[in-house]
């Protein structure tokens, strides 16, 4: 054997390993999304009068607070992790929304706040106007979220609208007393949970190797 075979050979046994292939990086869409359907879908059940939560005070708590509060917190801490700091903030504020509206139902339900003047259980309009604050202060914080998402994929503002739309009919419902918007609200609130599904699918497709579906073009752009 020559000596360039051989110094070939030597080469070739000293060549470093092919890298490993890098593994894919972390979706936090797909839990954020998928946890955050369920409680949608019960909110929106809740509003077209499926549940009856005058017999049943505490029946969305569960799954408001645990489906999608706490799995949206976590979905917006991969979000942190990976650098996606636009996915974490839209997580964030519906874990904030999500979390909130149990603690809230628990503490009206349970009678945990009380009339600080009288000692007394709260009254119908007071409980009205602690509902009212609570929803304008998310209306005002979810029609900001959609105008300072206007460069995302038309797709996504469709939802963010939608939601936004709830918020307003379940506003006036209660500042104003009129139950007959609420069942408008449930249909609004389906509405924003059949986009959120769709990209639910597209987020799941590209993960498994399938073809992006179509988003439509920002609103947006530049």
């Amino acid at each position: 054997m020559s000596v360039e075979s051989d110094t070939a050979g030597a080469h070739a046994a000293a060549a470093p390993p092919a890298p490993a292939a890098a593994a894919p990086a972390a979706n936090p869409a797909l839990m954020g999304l998928i946890c955050f359907l369920p409680s949608g879908i019960t909110l929106g059940l809740w509003f077209v009068g499926y549940l009856d939560t005058t017999a049943l005070p505490g029946g969305m708590i569960p799954i408001v607070t645990f489906s999608a509060g706490l799995f949206l917190l976590l979905s917006a801490m991969v979000a942190l992790r990976v650098g996606d700091s636009v996915t974490a903030a839209i997580f964030g504020v519906f874990s904030a929304f999500w979390t909130s509206f149990g603690v809230l139902l628990m503490a009206l339900n349970n009678g945990w706040i009380i009339d600080a003047g009288t000692g007394q259980a709260l009254s119908t309009e007071q409980i009205g106007s602690i509902q009212s604050t609570y929803l304008l202060s998310f209306t005002l914080v979810f029609v900001l979220l959609t105008l300072a998402t206007l460069r995302l994929p038309l797709m996504f503002t469709i939802g963010f609208v939608l939601v936004d739309i709830t918020f307003v009919l379940a506003y006036i419902g209660v500042t104003a007393g009129n139950a007959g918007l609420f069942p408008i609200a449930g249909i609004t609130t389906f509405a924003f949970c059949v986009v959120f599904a769709y990209i639910l699918f597209d987020a799941f497709g590209q993960t498994l190797g399938g073809r992006a579906m179509s988003m439509g073009g920002p609103l947006v752009k530049s």
